[in-house]
């Protein structure tokens, strides 16, 4: 949590927003790779959605 806590500090002091949806992006889609890997019934599920 310190690193998620030191991140929100960085962008508040540096006025860098923009970092915010770009990082829940790749948190998304780094999910869907790791649900996928690890269910592979899930797997057609998550490629219709690409």
């Amino acid at each position: 949590m310190s690193l998620i806590k030191e991140f929100w500090d960085f962008m508040k002091v540096r006025k860098k927003f923009w970092l915010a949806p770009i990082l829940i992006v790749l948190v998304i889609l780094s999910g869907f790779i790791i649900l996928a890997s690890l269910s592979p019934a899930a797997a057609p599920f998550i490629y219709t959605l690409f």
